[in-house]
């Protein structure tokens, strides 16, 4: 019956799985971060994240903090920028980079019901210019205060959760993006993670 029940929610929550739906992580190197928007991705239901790291290699992430995250969302890591833009224009996304610029639109400008991959930066220094001036488009979270900028992990977190709205008024949680097949397969390879 338990392992009945654990299926039943591996199930449910690939059914929810969103592939058109991608964060791209450029160079973010404190754990914790990473970890967070792992944690945030697993939870808006994303399956997939790009990371670009041209310097080192990928964080380790600690097991306590987000382990689990790591192994529900699934990650390819690519060394620079162009040849991550170039894979996820190829697979048909539109790609947003966050930046404080004044042709930025806001995150409630963008239509997040499309294919969308949004690009979030190191954090000290942003995404890098490459990566703004390579996106299709610049995303920034409207902000009132003295502070211009939030953690990375937050700002994922906001951009994601934007995304859910829409997703969620558009009824794209409503049915799966999986084929019965695609999702079978799924569901084995995800039962043999537990």
């Amino acid at each position: 019956m338990r392992t009945e029940r654990r299926l039943n929610r591996l199930g449910d929550v690939l059914r929810h799985r969103q592939p058109d739906l991608t964060v791209v992580m450029e160079n973010i190197h404190d754990p914790h971060n990473v970890s967070a928007v792992m944690r945030s991705c697993d939870a808006a239901g994303v399956m997939e994240v790009q990371l670009i790291y041209p310097d080192g290699a990928f964080p380790g992430i600690g097991k306590k903090s987000s382990a689990s995250a790591k192994k529900w969302v699934e990650h390819r890591q690519f060394k620079n920028v162009n040849e991550c833009y170039k894979k996820l224009h190829e697979e048909g996304f539109a790609i947003y980079a966050t930046h404080l610029e004044e042709k930025a639109k806001t995150l409630y400008e963008i239509d997040m019901t499309k294919k969308v991959a949004v690009v979030v930066g190191n954090e000290h220094a942003g995404v890098s210019s490459e990566a703004a001036k390579s996106a299709d488009g610049i995303l920034l979270i409207p902000m009132f205060g003295m502070i211009q900028s939030l953690n990375v992990s937050v700002a994922t977190a906001v951009i994601l959760f934007e995304a859910v709205r829409q997703r969620i008024s558009a009824g794209l949680y409503d049915q799966s993006k999986f084929s019965g097949t695609e999702l079978a397969r799924l569901l084995k390879v995800w039962a043999m993670k537990q």
